[in-house]
């Protein structure tokens, strides 16, 4: 039987019955009674405190489909085989992807449409798909999920073009109800996530970031052989101390490769996972990682989305990750059954260069110049048209139309076509402008690289450096980091006390809005929209009262 408007009561009885569960964790019930009461609502938890509950005990209980948005065919599998281990009518699942034959896509649409399957998952680029968009529009869908929802911020560290499409997508079926859910969102992402997915007053639930059984490390070195020795060392020591598994992350491909044969030369069960291996090979070691007959994976970023091992004692970083949202992500995924673990940063500040590097991948202005004089040429055109029109890879035609787009040169009309919004401005002045919106997100890119060098070179509690960032107040020392082990630390000591606060909105005079994301006795650092991160001393505002003005 199905609840229109359930109560708290009916809320934890579906719990019991569909997953055995006999409490909900913090914040699960505010979001469900929040769905079921027809409001928006972006849920922000840490990894492992159970987001995937809020959608599945919301979708069995309101009437109609729910499609998940989420990023990962390999994340989608995670969640279809989560719904198929409760074994209960009420929680078929299906997937719509390019990895699957046909006959099987035609079956899910099938089971759809029938009913038989309340859950369908979709990747975000299935929704440049006319058919697919007008197969959802029959369905009369319920509740829209969009997991990873970091993914739709330009201001986040795993930016996907294809996200942008999704509010569209939205108005075209009815405009159901909408969760967005994610690990990792400082307070600018979670208000670009509501912005872009057009959220209507949702309600926000954001739980703790903290993680206090992690503890938190930062190893220096001079020499790269040095700290290449000292990543081996310490994961063939903790994967034998710890037990459990371990997690190795690196910048690059021959990385992964190269310190995984040395593992495995010390005697570690250790496998290499990076995007450039055969889907079967990720597989593979996807799998072994799980059952354990791989105690050790070293990869680069594309590696952990939707990983739920409760064993994983360590995450080393052999490299400085892209941001500190990646590296928050990327730690989480150790100690998730609230056992003791650790995550340590091994860093040579010449590290912080490499980052740089990959931050700073100019536009491609002749796509961006194809696409602009084609979809004014046509006077309206939908991605898939433009795409064998102009023969161009879905990223590399999304990535140009999303810039156009930002730039203001083309828009989307109700009917999924692109338009040229203004035919009296060149072509040449629509990419210039492209250009520019690129160029500001390579500097929020690099900004965040010397955010996760802050991190690495503090010397006060990195968690208070790691949770204020993520706009969370510790009001003393944690205790658990290497810096507060290594100097006697009063854990009374206040936050800082000065002229601007965490969270606070300022503009400067010259780089415009911003929210403070760390407040310290000498200096305060600010996310501007224009520039990304930039820290200021105390002392040049205090000699110049108006390049930093508090909003009132």
């Amino acid at each position: 039987m199905r609840f229109r408007r359930p109560g708290r009561a009916d809320v934890r009885a579906a719990a019991r019955k569909h997953f055995g569960w006999k409490t909900l964790r913090a914040g699960q019930e505010e979001a469900v009674r929040a769905l079921l009461a027809g409001r928006d609502t972006l849920v922000v938890m840490p990894t492992g405190a159970g987001k995937s509950a809020v959608y599945q005990l919301a979708g069995l209980l309101i009437d109609g489909p729910t499609v998940v948005i989420s990023p990962l065919i390999s994340l989608q599998r995670d969640q279809l085989a989560g719904l198929a281990r409760h074994g209960d009518a009420g929680l078929e699942g299906v997937a719509v992807n390019s990895a699957q034959p046909a006959a099987a896509t035609e079956q899910a649409w099938s089971s759809l449409t029938t009913g038989e399957a309340e859950f369908v998952f979709l990747a975000p680029e299935q929704l440049a798909n006319e058919t697919v968009v007008e197969r959802l529009a029959t369905a009369g869908v319920s509740l829209l999920v969009v997991d990873e929802a970091h993914c739709v911020s330009a201001w986040g560290h795993d930016f996907r073009p294809d996200y942008l499409r999704i509010a569209d997508v939205l108005e075209r079926l009815g405009r159901p109800t909408v969760v967005a859910l994610t690990a990792t969102a400082s307070p600018p992402v979670r208000e670009e996530i509501v912005d872009r997915l057009r959220m209507r007053e949702p309600e926000l639930v954001v739980q703790g970031f903290d993680r206090p059984n992690l503890h938190l490390g930062v190893q220096r070195f001079t020499q790269a052989r040095h700290k290449e020795d000292a990543v081996l060392d310490q994961a063939a020591a903790l994967t034998s101390e710890l037990g459990g598994s371990g997690i190795v992350y690196t910048a690059t491909r021959k990385g992964t490769e190269r310190y995984a044969a040395a593992l495995v030369e010390r005697g570690v069960p250790a496998a290499a996972y990076h995007g450039g291996m055969a889907a079967a090979e990720r597989e593979q070691v996807h799998h072994g990682f799980l059952d354990s007959s791989v105690r050790v994976v070293v990869a680069t970023s594309a590696f952990g989305m939707g990983i739920d091992k409760p064993d994983v004692r360590f995450v080393l970083h052999a490299d400085i990750a892209e941001s500190l949202d990646s590296y928050y992500q990327e730690i989480g995924r150790a100690g998730r059954d609230g056992q003791p673990a650790r995550a340590v940063l091994l860093y040579r500040s010449e590290d912080v260069g490499l980052r740089s590097f990959f931050a700073s991948g100019g536009p491609d202005l002749d796509t961006i110049t194809q696409v602009a004089d084609a979809v004014r040429a046509h006077r309206g055109a939908t991605p898939g048209e433009l795409k064998e029109e102009l023969s161009l890879t879905h990223t590399r035609l999304t990535h140009a139309v999303n810039l156009l787009e930002q730039a203001g040169a083309l828009a989307f009309d109700g009917a999924g076509h692109l338009t040229y919004t203004d035919p009296s401005v060149p072509t040449a002045a629509a990419v210039a402008a492209a250009g520019q919106v690129a160029g500001s997100h390579e500097a929020v890119d690099r900004s965040r690289v010397e955010m996760m060098r802050g991190y690495a070179e503090t010397s006060g509690c990195r968690r208070q450096f790691l949770l204020g960032y993520f706009g969370e107040t510790l009001p003393g020392p944690c205790g658990n980091c290497d810096v507060c082990e290594e100097r006697v630390v009063d854990v009374r000591d206040a936050v800082v006390d000065g002229p601007y606060a965490l969270n606070d909105r300022v503009v400067h005079r010259e780089w415009g809005p911003g929210v403070v994301m760390r407040p310290e006795p000498d200096r305060v650092t600010v996310l501007f929209e224009s520039v990304g991160y930039r820290t200021l001393a105390l002392a040049a505002l205090e000699a110049d009262h108006g390049l930093l003005a508090t909003e009132p």
